[in-house]
């Protein structure tokens, strides 16, 4: 008599020709289903049942064998039972866009507008929390409902006030007083380098509305220490006399020539950097027109022998070209040089570039072609 087998009580007497209901309750095989298993060299049923916590009856009855299942072929596919769940199916990828960072964007300020997170950011672009965007550079974000609400998001984001041209204003110094990229400036005039200013004129200064805090930049946040430097310095340098943009391109390619460097690649990052603002201070205490913080104006004062002020136009100049000629003699490329001078070279050749490393590279290398 099976032991899993029973006899339902009778609630009442059964007719003469009424006979017991059987009910036998049978154990799944296979609780979580079935896969296909492919018969290798030296397998044999007994391994087989034990791995997929089975019996050899059960798989001889799924898979038909005949002879005991003593001979399996090499290759033979046999149905088994599956040892757990069976995976779920990936999770269809969210629909993203794409948004172009523009003058005073922040990582922070662009997922505020998309109400999302930094770290979804980050993790769509594949960045780390240190890194830097540039503009121009193309950030994976959540795809809105529509491309007008994504020109919606972007468009409240920032905002536009008009400045009138004063008698000795220069697009340096408006773009120092209003705390914006001379090459923003350029650009929200739709101005270039040899435009020439008239007492009166109007100009549009595009500002980001969102920032995390005044002392974050590009998704990175930094010490009140190193803010509050940096703003010292930047009200230093306002009240200096500071060379025009004329003066220092030719101390960056005297400077350059001097140390051997090739002067339209230093021209090529100092316009990246400060656009030859020698009055341009990062929140990070990037100073002057090489964009030189301290610690590496440390360096760079070793390398020359002497001391290096950053706060002074030729020794900014000579600093970050010094940085620049050990860059290129340690990189085995131009473009892992430039890259060095904006991420770092050990950080480099240790995690590659980052995607914003790789847009600043670019850029460098499209301004060198038109110096």
């Amino acid at each position: 008599m099976s032991p899993v087998a029973g006899i339902t009580p009778a609630t009442s007497p059964l007719p003469a020709q009424a006979t017991p209901t059987l009910v036998q309750r049978r154990a799944n095989p296979a609780p979580f289903g079935w896969q296909v298993l492919t018969v290798r060299t030296g397998d044999n049923l007994s391994d087989i049942a034990i791995t997929h916590r089975t019996t050899v009856g059960v798989l001889i009855t799924a898979n038909r064998i005949h002879d005991g299942g003593h001979f399996l072929a090499v290759g033979q596919r046999l149905q088994v039972p599956r040892t757990g769940p069976a995976p779920k199916p990936p999770t269809p990828a969210a629909r993203t866009a794409t948004y172009v960072v523009r003058s005073g964007d922040t990582l922070g300020g662009i997922a505020a507008s998309y109400k999302v997170s930094l770290s979804t950011l980050y993790s769509l672009n594949k960045i780390s929390r240190t890194a830097y965007i540039q503009i121009g550079q193309r950030i994976t974000v959540p795809a809105p409902a529509a491309k007008a609400k994504a020109k919606a998001a972007a468009a409240a984001a920032f905002t536009t006030t008009v400045v009138t041209v004063r008698s000795g204003d220069t697009l340096s110094d408006i773009a120092v007083r209003r705390g914006v990229t001379l090459a923003a400036l350029l650009k929200a005039n739709q101005l270039s380098l040899r435009s020439v200013l008239q007492i009166g004129q109007k100009l549009k200064v595009v500002t980001p509305k969102v920032a995390n805090s005044s002392n974050t930049f590009a998704g990175r946040t930094y010490s009140a220490k190193i803010v509050s430097a940096a703003a010292a310095n930047r009200a230093y340098l306002a009240r200096q006399n500071a060379p025009s943009r004329t003066q220092t391109k030719a101390l960056i390619v005297a400077t350059a020539r001097r140390h051997g460097v090739d002067p339209k690649l230093a021209l090529a990052i100092s316009w990246q950097e400060s656009g030859w603002n020698q009055r341009q201070v990062s929140v990070a205490n990037a100073i002057g027109a090489m964009q030189v913080i301290p610690s590496s104006g440390v360096w760079a004062s070793a390398l020359a022998g002497r001391q290096l002020n950053l706060l002074n136009a030729q020794d900014n100049v000579t600093a970050g070209v010094i940085i620049l000629r050990s860059l290129t003699r340690s990189a085995p490329s131009q473009n892992e040089a430039i890259a060095g001078y904006y991420q770092g070279l050990s950080s480099v050749q240790k995690s590659g570039m980052y995607a914003d490393t790789k847009q600043y590279v670019a850029s460098v290398l499209q301004i060198k072609v038109q110096m």
